[in-house]
């Protein structure tokens, strides 16, 4: 049974996920290396109950509990003692989940199961550096964890059928909506989602239409509530970069190389909503919609 559950990393995946557990009954243990970082997450999290109590969905006494039910730590070996799950939130970096995953696998009790969120990378490969790859499986939340229901199961070669079930039904338990898929590059939504932001990247760089065109088109044409140059801001051009990349190795086909303006804007250090400018210019926010200075047309 999973009562104790670690979350590593209190970024914007990391403090969703201690969030939506903590606001479900479980005692959360939130790591992140930087103390800063966890003080941000939680008052992040505090805001986004706020938001919650004030449309109605949760009361103050469920607001007072989720917030009793979160621990920090700076210490991996600490926070993952006792711990039935531990869920791996760090950045998108092969390096540093897999240097994180030799760490758990060493410190936490041999019942634990390890998750990792990763968006792309193999879970297959992360479970290969533990002594318990049936153990292993991918937990990809979507962002804002609260909010969104889906949770992409990913079973790796190696993972059992009763782990895979534990965390479909956990899942469940969380109020999601998980869908078990197959571990190969970018499972099924990065497999999907983001060549079509890589193919609207082109569709700009090759000078075919402008940012908010090509956002209008999605959006009006498609039903789509974001348009994918908006959504790549919101998920992070380095991100999306990343995760392309994990396409082109994985596939070696030459329809999943990242576009050559998303590469530059991420050199040059645009990426989006957390830089404060990428095809949109965040300034004032994220409520009004304004075309970057770069790609605004001339009149």
């Amino acid at each position: 049974m999973i009562k104790n559950v670690t979350v590593i990393g209190s970024g914007t995946m990391g403090n969703g996920i201690a969030h939506t557990f903590a606001q479900n009954g479980y005692n959360v243990n939130l790591v992140d290396v930087n103390s800063q970082a966890l003080e941000k997450a939680l008052l992040t999290i505090e805001k986004n109950l706020d938001r919650q109590l004030s449309k109605g969905i949760i009361s103050e006494a469920v607001k007072i509990s989720t917030l009793k039910n979160i621990t920090t730590h700076t210490d991996i070996k600490s926070a993952v003692t006792n711990a039935d799950l531990v869920v791996e939130a760090a950045t998108e970096n092969i390096d540093l989940k897999l240097k994180i995953f030799k760490e758990v696998d060493e410190h936490s009790p041999a019942t634990a199961i390890l998750a990792s969120n990763t968006s792309s990378i193999s879970i297959t490969k992360i479970a290969s550096v533990t002594a318990r790859p049936d153990k292993v499986i991918g937990m990809h939340f979507m962002n804002p964890v609260p909010v969104m229901k889906l949770v992409e199961v990913i079973r790796g070669y190696a993972t059992s059928d009763a782990v895979t079930e534990t965390i479909m039904d956990l899942s469940r338990k969380l109020e999601k909506a998980p869908v078990e898929v197959n571990d190969y590059p970018g499972f099924v939504a990065n497999r999907i989602l983001m060549p079509m932001i890589n193919e609207a990247i082109y569709t700009l760089y090759e000078g075919v239409a402008g940012v908010d065109e090509i956002d209008t088109v999605m959006k009006l044409g498609m039903a789509h509530p974001m348009g994918p140059l908006q959504l790549a801001d919101f998920i992070g051009l380095d991100v999306c970069l990343a995760i392309m990349h994990v396409l082109y190795d994985g596939f070696g086909n030459q329809k999943y190389a990242p576009c050559p303006l998303l590469v530059n804007m991420v050199t040059a250090g645009s990426k989006g909503v957390k830089s404060g400018s990428g095809f949109y210019d965040y300034s004032n926010g994220t409520k009004e919609l304004v075309v970057a200075a770069k790609f605004k047309k001339v009149k």
